[in-house]
């Protein structure tokens, strides 16, 4: 929300107003009489200050010496920001041809990446010659790590200092060291070659490295690894994990990283007596030095460093093979997608202000919100743009001297200044006139329509002496009775006279009046709005508009909204009140008393009278003469000669059934629900014939017969079954009574037969 700081530097106070009146929107000043001439709107301004053009190319290719280089404009923006109203610059970045490339490799050089390092030899030769097709100005650097040589990361027994392998053959392993510079950044890649062959891996005891030490001083010790201001590349390689911040409690190490350099004879000095570095601390470092790091790791520590990607600043992890040979491919394939991505950041901004940013990148459409940062899929000569918009708090919470933010793209040194400077004084008290005649003949000076008095006046326009306004006297005249407060306590008393609240960006608060008694706020409210909205608050009492009446305007002195559908007020049931239908009948119901839920209908307040006059059932004779005497009937043959009549809008169609139980079809003109109304009907009366004496005879005859063969068949059916089931049973039971001899248990042979078992022999 745009904070007013409109004024109206002419003197146009009445008496009574306060002096914050005259600070209004620029329509409302004009309104209330403020000449447009004396009105001061100050508006905001963006000034470049520096604004050189962005570069096409470095000009150091086919061996030219190059000049300066900008890939980034403006350089310095002045803002003039109004409270709340946001001030805009484009901020354009383009990638330069041939920009010069510094490339810091950082290794681990424990036992386990004993393998990678004949791969990483080669590396400076094959490297410079890939670079060549992306700049002429290319320059390497090298440098390793280990650990903390400290319990438990290393052993201190004094032979695993010196050889922490326990070999000989090829060659012992070189002592450990927590990080080693071994060479300063050159585009000589035969020194590169010779230097890195020349290294031999050393070993620790667990399984994180210390990684974050060799990687917070290879950042901030620019002068010994050679960091130009230019793209700043540090290739991080390893197998394995890292110790950060706090880890150093187990061997004894307490006191915090400084983020300082600590290098001497080109080794880390600090590492037995300072702590990892918090991934947090390394990762402002990074941004701040402009470094942008590739992260070369083995597949089964790749998810560590993916981790790190949405903390450091322009990061990329790519997955090494089991000896590094596939080093260079990662490098180069990490170089093009961190210079082809741009991510706009900014300094810390001061309390209350506010920045965002809409990217315009190659694709051409602009990116809000978060995407306003970022642009991505840049080649080199492309460009694009940024729009940068910038809103400033409220005066009572900016500082009021000019404020500095530095917008920057990620990984690279060059920085837009924007200089803030928050309009919160009015330049009109420049224009001070002492001793004014408007304010009580020079009682006082007049500064931005406003009287400041001089000591010992008061008032809006220094009229009274401050010694000579009693108190007790200003009291007494600014009551409207002894039991009264001051003023009506919606105002104050000075020299005598009450000086009334006034809201100038809210009238409807006003409160006016000798002693402030009347308020435009203070009258009935009908629906949540002020007279119902149909009159105007004068001192608490509601002035309606001629068509409408009461306390709060909440009666329309009319009948219109009372009128039925056929014309007549409140259907001729009721009566108009305050433009709502009072119904006389508490069955009648509705906003014009049309409704009658426990009403009979027209068919069944007719149904006695058609009975009794067409077919003399129902209502004895006298009634129904006197009843029924202004129906006219026309009796009818059959109930489609019904369907005939002309239709009108106020003819039923009906159906009834008498005492008889026949239908009686009629139709009839009445009015809606008014059994007294007049009826013109037509009369058809429709019995039922009586049933068929024989037919139901001879077919309750027949039916019994068929049920009684049915049944005898059943019968007989049944019984044939049960009759052959018995005889096989009976059947069944004769075979088993023929006993076999042989097979009869009970039998017995009365013949012993003897074998003499020497019969044979014999």
């Amino acid at each position: 929300r745009t904070q007013i700081v409109n004024v109206c530097v002419e003197a146009f106070l009445q008496v009574g107003q306060h002096t914050w009146e005259r600070c209004d929107t620029a329509a409302a000043l004009l309104r209330r009489g403020c000449p447009s001439h004396r009105l001061e709107d100050p508006r905001g301004s963006a000034v470049l200050v520096k604004n050189r053009n962005v570069t096409f190319r470095s000009g150091r290719r086919r061996g030219g010496r190059g000049g300066r280089v900008t890939q980034l404009q403006p350089q310095t923006v002045r803002l003039h920001l109004r409270p709340g109203e946001p001030q805009s610059f484009e901020v354009r970045f383009r990638r330069v041809e041939d920009y010069p490339v510094d490339l810091y490799y950082l290794m681990d050089l424990s036992f386990s990446m004993e393998d990678d390092l004949p791969n990483v030899k080669k590396l400076g030769a094959d490297l410079m010659e890939e670079m060549r097709n992306v700049t002429s100005d290319f320059r390497m650097g090298f440098g390793a790590f280990v650990d903390k040589t400290v319990m438990p990361f290393i052993s201190v027994a004094k032979d695993m200092l010196e050889n922490p392998c326990k070999r000989t053959e090829p060659w012992p392993c070189s002592p450990p060291f927590t990080y080693r510079h071994i060479l300063s950044l050159t585009a000589d890649g035969g020194v590169f070659a010779r230097l890195v062959g020349g290294q031999r891996v050393s070993g620790n005891l667990d399984w994180p490295e210390g990684g974050m030490d060799a990687l917070m001083q290879a950042a901030v010790c620019e002068e010994q690894i050679g960091w130009r201001n230019v793209t700043r590349l540090l290739v991080f390689s390893t197998d394995a994990g890292f110790h950060f911040a706090g880890d150093g409690k187990l061997g004894g190490v307490v006191l915090p990283n400084d983020g300082l350099c600590h290098l001497q004879g080109n080794e880390y000095t600090r590492g037995n007596s300072q702590d990892y570095p918090s991934v947090g601390h390394i990762a402002e470092t990074l941004r701040r030095k402009n470094i942008q790091t590739i992260f070369a790791v083995t597949e089964d520590v790749a998810h560590l460093y993916e981790g790190l990607r949405s903390i450091f600043p322009k990061c990329a992890v790519g997955t090494l093979s089991n000896n590094s040979h596939n080093i260079l491919q990662i490098i180069v394939e990490a170089y093009n997608a961190l210079t082809s991505e741009v991510v706009m950041e900014n300094s810390k901004l001061p309390p209350g202000y506010h920045i965002s940013y809409a990217s315009r990148c190659e694709d051409g459409g602009p990116g809000p919100g978060g995407r306003g940062r970022r642009c991505s899929g840049i080649s080199v000569g492309d460009e694009v743009s940024f729009n940068v918009s910038i809103t400033a708090p409220p005066c009572a919470a900016a500082s009021r001297g000019p404020l500095r933010v530095v917008i920057k793209p990620q990984g690279y040194s060059e920085e837009v200044e924007v200089l803030l400077s928050p309009i919160c004084e009015c330049s009109c008290q420049k224009d001070m006139i002492p001793h004014s005649p408007s304010c009580s003949h020079g009682n006082g000076s007049l500064e931005c329509g406003a009287c400041r008095c001089k000591e010992g006046r008061v008032g809006t326009f220094c009229e009274c002496v401050k010694e000579e306004a009693d108190e007790a006297t200003d009291s007494r005249l600014c009551r409207r009775d002894n039991s009264s407060e001051v003023c009506s306590g919606h105002g104050e008393c000075v020299c005598g006279r009450c000086v009334c609240q006034k809201g100038g960006q809210k009238p409807q608060r006003l409160y006016y009046g000798p002693f402030c008694e009347c308020s435009d706020r203070s009258c009935g409210q009908h629906r949540g709005l002020q007279c119902a909205g149909h009159g105007r608050c004068v001192c608490g009492e509601c002035v309606c508009l001629p068509a409408f009446g009461g306390a709060a305007c909440e009666c329309p002195l009319g009948s219109e909204s009372c009128l039925s559908a056929d014309g007549q007020i409140c259907g001729g049931r009721g009566e108009c009140r305050c433009g709502a239908c009072i119904c006389r009948d508490e069955r009648f119901q509705g906003r014009t008393c049309e409704l009658c839920p426990s009403c009979p209908d027209v068919c069944a307040a007719h149904r006695g009278c058609v009975l009794c006059r067409a077919f003399s059932l129902g209502l004895s004779p006298e009634e129904c003469g006197r009843r029924c005497a202004h129906l006219n009937l026309t009796l009818v043959g059959h109930p489609g000669v019904l369907a005939t009549a002309a239709p009108s809008a106020g003819l039923h169609r009906c159906m009834e059934v008498d005492t008889e139980g026949c239908r009686v079809h009629f139709a009839l003109s009445a009015g809606e629900k008014e059994p007294s109304a007049s009826a013109a009907p037509f009369v058809c009366q429709e019995c039922p014939s009586g049933p068929n004496v024989m037919l139901i005879t001879a077919v309750l005859s027949g039916s019994v017969v068929v049920l009684g063969v049915a049944l005898l068949l059943l019968w007989k059916l049944l019984t044939s079954l049960h009759d052959r089931r018995e005889f096989a049973r009976f059947q069944s039971e004769l075979e088993r009574r023929r006993w076999n001899r042989v097979n009869n248990p009970i039998y017995r042979s009365a013949i012993t037969t003897v074998v003499n078992p020497k019969y044979k022999e014999h």
